[in-house]
């Protein structure tokens, strides 16, 4: 005679949590130039020409401008991507992230 072993039940919470997000922002410069900056933006973040150019204008007139929120490594990756686009054209253009 086989006994069957007790079933146990227990409620198990499962929240999930989203990925803390981070701001990427480009930085002015001296050399840098717009048409490298709103080449840039529009190729490395997709954005329309026209935003692209008020982001540059809102970057030269205040020293920086959000250009996008994402994931931690994603805001890395694009300042690694920006300073990998501007290094070889000599431009010193850089980005930076904090937490949004």
């Amino acid at each position: 005679m086989a006994t069957e072993a007790p079933t146990v039940e227990s409620e198990v919470e499962s929240r999930t949590e989203l990925a803390p997000r981070w701001k990427v922002l480009l930085l002015n410069d001296d050399v840098t130039t717009f048409e490298f900056v709103i080449w840039l933006l529009m190729t490395l973040f997709h954005k329309p020409r026209a935003e692209a150019q008020e982001l540059t204008w809102e970057i030269h007139e205040t020293g920086s401008a959000l250009v996008t929120v994402t994931s931690f490594e994603r805001a890395e990756l694009y300042v690694e991507q920006v300073r990998s686009l501007a290094r070889p054209r000599g431009f010193p253009l850089s980005a930076e992230i904090e937490p949004a």
